[in-house]
């Protein structure tokens, strides 16, 4: 399975952003869990957290995605 290149994306900004995955679950009210499988690939990201997650780290979406 190859990961989208969101997921490295999502992992970096995360961590440079100084946040937890707890936290990101937190704003996004979600499970932790469920965050993780998104960074992981093991879900795919739905379009209405993708679009919260660029508005929480400043970057379009495509940006995000790795357009």
């Amino acid at each position: 399975m190859i990961k989208p290149s969101y997921c490295v994306n999502l992992k970096k900004l995360r961590i440079s952003n100084g946040y937890t995955q707890s936290d990101i679950a937190l704003i996004l009210n979600i499970r932790q869990e469920q965050y993780s499988k998104y960074e992981s690939g093991v879900h795919q990201l739905p379009v209405h957290l993708l679009i919260r997650l660029s508005k929480i780290y400043k970057v379009s979406t495509d940006s995000l995605l790795g357009l």
